[in-house]
């Protein structure tokens, strides 16, 4: 083969993968783009109680319900398992469109369901027989 042969060649794969590389952040970008303007989740969530999550836009704070006695941000003890899935359960039942990232036990043995993706409620409560108290 010669040099000049093995230059076209070169640059033929270069060409293809760059064109393949290409396609590929296309199909990403198109694919990002279409869920972004998606309606069905923001419908689903504005359809129930929760504040859809809009980039720069300030939570609201208030609170509905019962939140436990003594309870602040970042206290209790993070819980997974049984009683963890049925809190959430309840938790998304009353409030869904949300994103459960972690299932707290807040002292008095009730539970904090902390919900991202959306602006509100960020904290959801759950009491011992997993029905929902109150949120904020």
């Amino acid at each position: 083969m010669t040099l000049k042969q093995r230059i076209f060649g070169r640059r033929k794969l270069v060409a293809s993968l760059a064109a393949s590389a290409a396609a590929i952040g296309l199909a990403f970008g198109g694919l990002a783009i279409d869920n972004s303007s998606s309606s069905n989740s923001a419908s689903a969530a504005t359809t129930a109680k929760v504040i859809p999550f809009h980039r720069g836009q300030p939570s609201p704070a208030k609170v509905i319900g019962q939140v436990p006695p003594g309870w602040s941000a970042g206290s209790g003890t993070i819980v997974t398992g049984t009683a963890a899935n049925k809190a959430k359960t309840a938790a998304l039942a009353a409030y869904p469109g949300g994103t459960v990232n972690r299932v707290v036990q807040v002292s008095g043995g009730d539970y904090n369901v902390h919900i991202i993706a959306v602006n509100w409620p960020h904290h959801v409560f759950v009491n011992q027989n997993f029905k929902v108290i109150g949120a904020e």
